[in-house]
């Protein structure tokens, strides 16, 4: 089963007839009484938090694995491993009291369809800088400029840009021109590595100052061909998939982008969710790993269905459009997560659930 559960009971609550909670194995992470089973079409459902969790025993009504949960700023969201009702967020607001200092908790349960039809205002980044702390490379000869920001010259371990939060680097942007891409390529493995060290902070990008189509005009490439360059550019996508790559256009564009994405990245680090559930939420998806699709077909066949030992060979059968690289990700990630282990070396590798 998921390494993640969506439980919902029946109470003896008269306002809050039934309580849905997201569980870890026996520990529960978030537990809310709600006032029906799914919000109805167009609904938005009141919730109250069970602070005493498991104090009360209550009456299963449904099991659920979860496929994915995510926070997005103050919204918590989750899909279910169902046909029907399995898109849901619950929106986490503060509340300042009217009479008195302080503030107060307000949680909605909302499903797909009731923002569809309720079509809520985004409340997007704050306007202004923020007041970002950003520091920028010493190696940069010209660099973007960014106003009322604090900045600061220093030898960066990876990207040209980084953000500072709370004394701690949370985005970094490796600024390229078209010409630089040009003169990675040449020796395209140092650039993946380049790369691999990017993608590993929290909120990393590769921030171009070209367009796409730059890199497929003949008369702008003199020694590769555009078919080779859209392969290897192709390729960047492939393998790195843990950071946005943007194709800006121009030095001002490229300089825009990354002052809004580092806002946008304040502005999410600043909201909160309950910590347990953000703690669980990073660890459930910090691999960024393919949720629903081959990569959770090849999961649950291995969860549910296989019995007995089995190889990568008996994938590749069951699953022969799936890559080895996605099937290999899914036998490593059930391994870390306790589910299966493997025994042998190279070909004669053999794995087990536990």
């Amino acid at each position: 089963m998921s390494s993640l559960l969506w439980i919902l009971e029946s109470t003896d609550k008269e306002n809050f007839p039934y309580r849905v909670s997201i569980r870890k194995n026996n520990k529960i992470l978030l537990a809310l009484f709600v006032q029906d089973k799914w919000p109805g079409a167009g609904k938005h459902i009141f919730c109250l938090r069970d602070k005493e969790e498991s104090a009360n025993i209550y009456s299963e009504v449904e099991r659920i694995p979860i496929i994915s949960i995510n926070r997005y700023g103050k919204r918590l969201s989750v899909v279910l491993d169902r046909n029907v009702n399995k898109r849901c967020d619950f929106l986490f607001l503060k509340k300042q009291y009217k009479n008195k200092a302080g503030e107060y908790e307000q949680i909605f349960w909302r499903t797909e369809q009731g923002m569809k039809e309720h079509k809520p205002r985004v409340k997007l980044t704050a306007k202004g800088n923020n007041y970002l702390h950003i520091l920028i490379d010493k190696n940069e000869k010209y660099p973007w400029k960014f106003t009322n920001c604090t900045v600061e010259k220093t030898q960066l371990k990876a990207g040209d840009y980084a953000l500072i939060l709370n004394d701690v680097i949370i985005a970094v942007v490796e600024r390229k021109s078209f010409e630089n891409i040009i003169s990675d390529i040449k020796n395209l493995p140092i650039f993946h590595l380049k790369l691999g060290e990017l993608e590993k902070y929290k909120h990393s990008a590769l921030v171009i100052e070209a367009n796409y189509s730059d890199f497929l005009n003949p008369d702008k490439l003199k020694v590769y061909s555009p078919s080779y360059i859209s392969k290897v550019v192709a390729e960047i996508f492939a393998f790195h998939p843990n950071f946005q790559i943007i194709f800006a256009g121009n030095r001002k564009i490229a300089n825009e982008w990354t002052l809004r994405f580092f806002q946008a990245v304040v502005s999410h680090e600043k909201e909160s969710i309950p910590n347990i559930v953000e703690e669980e939420t990073m660890q459930f998806t910090s691999s960024k790993d393919f949720k629903g699709g081959i990569y959770y077909d090849i999961r649950k066949e291995i969860i549910q269905n296989i019995e007995g030992d089995f190889t990568i060979n008996t994938l590749r059968d069951k699953f022969p459009v799936a890559s080895d690289s996605t099937i290999r990700k899914v036998m490593n990630d059930l391994k870390k997560e306790g589910l299966i282990d493997n025994f042998g070396h190279g070909k004669s590798t053999v794995w087990r659930k536990i």
